[in-house]
């Protein structure tokens, strides 16, 4: 199938790759150096020049930009142009102080949505195909990306934006969808209102989704598959480095390809900020090579993952992403116990339970507390008083062996956990609150 939108690029060797990347490091240094004095400042104080930049092995020597940067930046100390040359914003959906925004020039939202026509093309899109874009649209970059990549493929483009599940299916059956775009948690909604409505995946054309925004567990990747009958693609971005598209998924779905003439990755130690060697688990490191509005250096995404080289069967040379096993923020401590909500989900899903879950951590007479409300299907619904204990009873000692502590589980009725048609919120840490 593979399909590849500038295969000069996705299936070039790695030397070529590498000469790109550092004639496009060497030259965005020295732009960024000239034109955005809060990034000099961070140079001058490492004792960093651009003449010290000849290559990309020398990456290691310009100093990080962190989300807290970023803020402070806010909004145009980052910004790597003059403003006339600036065509559009997008911003964060930033739950934590100020909103980051992003700068584009016209170049730069052409080089947005080639990555995204990749991402498109990856999963079997053509100018024959029908792509229903239910991400958000607005200042969210999910709807305009997506949007975007979708024309340059040719496909017709439907931007319905998200909400309105009925609507949706009803456009996607009219109109004979063939690709969706929109958040996993959006996908499985869509999937159980199709079911609500009496119907079953062989009554839309769907072969397709690509899905990103939120982490997303394997197990939720086979409900998806199954509830919408097609394969079901991960796509990974960033507001600050440009939106979704930064990597993405081919027919191997064995990790996401990084469009690296575009952002170079590496990965480091979290604690110290040394460089690790591929194949390392840590935290996964952007530098935007050709962005001009906004173009962050060596930009810390706190998401945890790997990269990889192995060859991958799709014929694509760049290199490959794990799927982010969490982030080195929102890794909750819960009585000195590292826990990711992904470790959760995964352990609900192994049982049988859906992908509707809500954590909420709080502290007891000094004691942290865990507590895991998950919803029912209407099926599992039915069931008696005794026998619900008993499921919870045994769902918590599955997390328990998981995580290595206790928590508290409530099986709640089908549809009674708040649906978002965003990002889901899937943990509320109260102890924020009282400290």
């Amino acid at each position: 199938m593979s399909n590849y939108y500038q295969p000069e690029i996705e299936c070039a060797s790695v030397e070529e790759l590498k000469k790109i990347q550092s004639e496009k490091l060497v030259a965005q240094v020295k732009r960024v150096y000239e034109n955005v004095k809060y990034y000099r400042d961070l140079m001058d104080e490492k004792g960093v020049t651009p003449d010290d930049i000849k290559s990309i092995d020398d990456l290691h020597k310009l100093p990080f930009l962190t989300k807290a940067d970023l803020r402070d930046a806010y909004p145009y100390g980052l910004l790597g142009t003059d403003l006339k040359n600036c065509v559009r914003i997008q911003s964060t959906s930033g739950t934590t102080g100020r909103r980051v925004v992003a700068f584009y020039t016209q170049k730069d939202v052409d080089m947005w949505e080639e990555c995204c026509a990749r991402a498109v093309m990856a999963v079997g899109g053509t100018n024959e195909d029908v792509c229903q874009v239910a991400y958000g649209y607005g200042l969210f970059t999910g709807g305009p990306g997506l949007n975007g990549g979708s024309h340059k493929v040719g496909c017709l483009t439907l931007p319905m934006s998200s909400g309105n599940t009925e609507r949706q299916i009803q456009f996607m059956r009219d109109l004979h969808a063939t690709i969706l775009c929109c958040t996993p948690s959006y996908a499985a909604y869509i999937g159980e209102t199709l079911k609500d409505m009496g119907l079953t995946p062989d009554d839309i054309d769907l072969k397709a989704g690509i899905f990103g925004a939120e982490p997303w567990t394997e197990a939720m990747r086979r409900d998806i598959e199954k509830s919408l009958g097609i394969k079901a693609y991960d796509i990974y971005g960033l507001t600050e480095t440009s939106g979704p598209g930064v990597s993405f998924e081919c027919e191997e779905q064995t990790g996401m390809h990084i469009n690296e003439d575009h952002f170079l990755p590496e990965i480091i130690d979290p604690e110290t900020g040394e460089v690790l060697p591929e194949g390392s688990k840590g935290e996964l490191v952007f530098t935007s090579l050709d962005k001009e509005g906004f173009p962050l250096l060596r930009y810390r995404t706190r998401d945890i993952c790997v990269l990889s080289r192995k060859k991958c069967s799709c014929g694509r040379t760049l290199i490959k992403m794990s799927k982010p096993m969490g982030r080195s923020d929102d890794m909750l401590i819960i009585r000195g116990v590292n826990v990711f909500p992904s470790q959760i989900e995964t352990v609900l899903l192994n049982e049988g339970y859906s992908a509707n879950y809500l954590i909420e951590v709080d502290r007891a007479n000094n004691t942290d507390t865990l507590d895991v409300s998950v919803e029912l299907t209407p099926e599992q619904f039915s069931d008696t008083v005794k026998d619900l204990s008993a499921k919870e009873k045994s769902l918590a000692n599955a997390i328990k062996t998981m995580l290595g502590i206790n928590p508290k589980v409530h099986l709640v009725a089908p549809k009674t956990i708040t649906r978002s048609e965003g990002k889901a919120v899937r943990v509320v840490d109260k102890r924020k609150l009282h400290d």
